[in-house]
């Protein structure tokens, strides 16, 4: 028997030795390779943190003490080593482990995760709250990724927690990766202390020599005082970031020696103040593809497919059959293509990402017009503000960020954007149910969050050729537009050789029908025809319409559909709250037009959908052209139908 298979909780590990440690973190490592090599999910952050989860839950009494993942797509191995080690096998499946931290899955998530740069916070708290007698006491750790400290709430909690003294340790994971390699001014700090490992003991040295010069140079030199030791320390001390804030720092420790990482967080444990244990970690460890593949290894380890590792080496690429048919492009591919030409069609169009270049497309425009192509990290606050100030001065920036992740930035949306009327495009990437990475990251919201807002134009394509002409719409237009679009492949439609803008606020009418009329807004449109054709066996002939716009709203267009149907259905994957259909009934409302039209809104329900493939997902929530159609069978009745 292994190791790891007499660890159900994390104090069996205090029992064993060092090397025993090591043994059971390449166990977890060797696990991990496996199982997610063949069922799919988080891969290379997580290969580089199992001598940390091991050594942390050896030095800590978890759930008293307190482990805070941030991001929480490098705690596999803390999951395996908190008795979820036999359920690994259902991780991102429906019904099966969370993909990230999850409160109601394990006593020991202390919080749930999913959103960058957020432990910290987290951290501070949970010890002031502590301190002020509230609840059991405990040790509090935050382990938080380079890649994620480049937030900006993450410098805000590093302020506070200098501020307020708190005891906590928070281990910065740095690997020089997110998803992507990291950018900007703090990646080139952390490059410079993790090349140069011999910084403190020259610095130390460099310090006792000065004071041994000749006729008393050096002693003349100590008494300088303070600004002369914070210069020297600015030169030498790589450190001095955190130590500025009243940080304590330790560092660069060797994060996969689990020796070393249990004296160093051991002894900022013991510190009665808060302190910074600089880890350095290979993203993928183990997995030679990522380990040794460089930057671009790593990026393309971070998440590994079903059924692309056997062996614990890649799987051979299947050959394609020669009759097969070719799927369509994904949303985000289309989307990254059409953006490269309406850059070379307008000099003053450019592009930011907030870290995630491959998974908004932007890499093919990072690739051919590099100088119009801008990463800022994981710092969507800071993304939608830079836009802000291109726009001033004549540009016309797109911002391409994943539904859930534009939440993060609502007020520089609100206040940045949208009262200055500056002209910045948000392209939407994952908008709906974006399957096995959950509730954190369907992008549930936007046409909530962002339809109330004056001055912003909301639009959503049905199919893939739709997005390209609303893209050139998007950009062509002066003031805020939001432009939100599916996970995944089209439909299937022929892409345009010629790109038409579209008239803002205009819907269209695919197909004619009567009593009942399907009004879909972006993905809802494909569940409507679904469902039309469904009904059309039924022997009840449907009006469906695409609305193309949430806001503003094609108030003729709605007007004659309720006029002539005695039932409106509005389908949007988006919650009902707040929504497109919340929108198509205040329009009819407020002009005093809903006489004996009824209305169906079908949508997302009121709560946190969990995680599993988008299928499932919408078959769950009645998303679905069957789940419609029976909806609207339920609610029309007469002779027509009775006879069929």
């Amino acid at each position: 028997m292994s190791l790891l298979d007499k660890i159900d909780r994390p104090q069996d590990l205090h029992r064993l030795s060092t090397l025993e440690l090591q043994q059971v973190a390449d166990e977890v490592r060797f696990l991990i390779i496996d199982t997610i090599g063949e069922i799919g999910g988080h891969f290379g952050a997580n290969l580089g943190a199992c001598e940390l989860a091991v050594a942390l839950h050896s030095l800590l009494d978890s759930p008293r003490d307190k482990v805070l993942w941030d991001v929480g797509h490098q705690a596999y191995p803390h999951k395996i080593l908190t008795g979820r080690r036999d359920q690994l096998e259902t991780i991102r499946k429906y019904g099966g482990l969370a993909p990230f931290l999850s409160m109601p899955e394990s006593e020991h998530d202390i919080m749930g995760a999913g959103h960058a740069s957020t432990a910290i916070s987290y951290a501070v708290g949970l010890k002031e709250a502590m301190r002020r007698g509230a609840g059991p006491d405990g040790k509090v750790v935050a382990v938080i990724g380079d890649g994620a400290l480049t937030g900006g709430v993450a410098f805000e909690a590093l302020h506070n927690a200098g501020g307020l003294g708190v005891p906590i340790v928070i281990v910065v994971n740095d690997n020089g990766m997110s998803i992507a390699p990291n950018v900007g001014a703090l990646s080139r700090y952390f490059n410079r202390i993790r090349l140069n490992p011999r910084l403190h003991k020259a610095r130390e040295e460099f310090e006792e020599g000065l004071t041994r010069l000749p006729v008393g140079i050096g002693h003349k030199l100590e008494r300088l005082g303070p600004i002369w030791k914070e210069a020297f320390k600015a030169y030498w001390a790589p450190g001095l970031f955190f130590e500025e804030l009243d940080l304590a720092y330790v560092g660069v420790v060797d994060g996969h020696d689990v020796g070393a990482l249990r004296e160093a967080i051991g002894e900022a444990l013991a510190a009665d103040r808060p302190v910074v244990v600089h880890v350095k970690t290979v993203k993928g460890k183990g997995f030679a593809p990522a380990e040794d593949g460089g930057l671009e290894g790593m990026e393309q380890w971070h998440a590994a497919k079903p059924a692309s590792i056997i062996a614990g080496a890649p799987a051979p690429k299947q050959a394609v059959a020669a009759a097969a048919a070719p799927a369509p492009p994904q949303y985000t591919s289309v989307f990254g293509a059409a953006l490269l030409e309406e850059c070379r069609r307008d000099e003053r169009i450019c592009a930011i990402t907030a870290a995630m270049n491959t998974g908004t497309g932007l890499d093919i425009l990072q690739k051919a017009l590099p100088e119009r192509y801008y990463d800022v990290g994981i710092a969507e606050q800071h993304a939608v503000l830079f836009a802000a100030g291109l726009s001033l001065q004549g540009m016309k920036p797109v911002v391409a960020v994943y539904s859930t992740f534009l939440q993060r930035a609502f007020d520089q949306i609100v206040h940045d954007v949208c009262l200055q009327q500056l002209d910045v495009v948000f392209a939407m990437d994952r908008a709906g149910l974006v399957g096995d990475d959950g509730p954190t990251h369907h992008g549930a919201f936007d046409i909530s969050y962002l339809r109330s807002l004056p001055n912003m134009v909301l639009m959503a394509p049905r199919d893939e050729a739709m997005l390209i002409h609303m893209l050139r719409t998007a950009v062509l237009r002066d003031g805020p537009v939001a432009l939100r679009y599916p996970r995944g492949v089209g439909v299937g439609m022929e892409l345009p050789v010629v790109v038409k803008p579209l008239e803002v606020g205009r819907g269209e009418q695919l197909r004619a029908g009567e009593r009942v009329a399907l009004l879909g807004y972006g993905y809802g449109v494909a569940v409507a025809l679904g469902a039309a054709d469904l009904l059309e066996r039924h022997g009840l002939e449907v009006t469906v319409a695409d609305a193309r716009f949430a806001k503003p709203l094609d108030a003729e267009l709605v007007r004659s559909l309720a006029a002539d149907h005695e039932l409106v259905v509005t389908v949007e994957e988006n919650v009902l709250a707040g929504g497109f259909g919340a929108a198509v009934l205040e329009a009819l409302a407020d002009a005093d037009l809903m006489g004996d039209t009824r209305v169906l809104r079908v949508g997302l329900p009121d709560r946190y959908v969990t995680h599993g493939t988008p299928a499932l997902l919408r078959e769950e929530v009645g998303l679905t052209p069957e789940a419609l159609a029976e909806r609207v069978l339920a609610r029309v009745s007469g002779p027509a139908l009775a006879s069929r």
